[in-house]
């Protein structure tokens, strides 16, 4: 009896009894094996505003959390830990490691902002004069945005410490 399987996913053997077992190799590449826009599109059933994901123990981050709170009126931006269950399965939707928190993500329902242009689109959500700005930052060119935006990235521990746990 011979049953296949996707190469990367592993051997899998099948004994006379029926049994089945299968050895994964450390290779093996899981997430490529669920749908992760599947798996969280309950975040956006209820609520289809997007979801602004950011590092809960980065005080930049969580100092950027709270002006976008007090920028945006109208309430358009919802917010979420990258180091939550939450956060991960949002992750894995827009194809990064669930482990990253090199990034801020913005999370819509149909796609997925990171760096620059995460915060770009963040600009548009909150209150004037933000989305003007965004819109003639676009024109940077996004290797100079997302250079300026990583070498910040990289630094923000060093530059403004971090806390203990999530603050917002």
């Amino acid at each position: 009896m011979a049953i296949l399987a996707p190469a990367s996913f592993g051997r899998l053997t099948v004994s006379s009894r029926a049994q089945v077992r299968v050895r994964v190799s450390a290779s093996a590449n899981l997430r490529t094996s669920v749908d992760w826009v599947k798996e969280t599109s309950s975040f956006f059933e209820q609520d289809k505003r997007p979801i602004m994901l950011f590092d809960g123990v980065c005080n930049l981050c969580n100092g950027g959390v709270k002006f976008v709170r007090d920028h945006d009126h109208k309430r358009s931006i919802r917010f979420e830990a990258l180091q939550s269950e939450a956060g991960k399965k949002l992750l894995m939707r827009s194809g990064r490691a669930p482990d990253d928190i090199s990034s801020v993500v913005l999370v819509e329902k149909d796609r997925s902002y990171i760096k620059s242009e995460a915060v770009l689109k963040i600009m548009e959500y909150i209150d004037l004069p933000f989305p003007q700005l965004a819109f003639f930052l676009q024109f940077a060119p996004l290797f100079v945005r997302d250079f300026l935006y990583e070498n910040v990235a990289n630094n923000r521990y060093a530059m403004f410490g971090r806390s203990d746990s999530c603050e917002i």
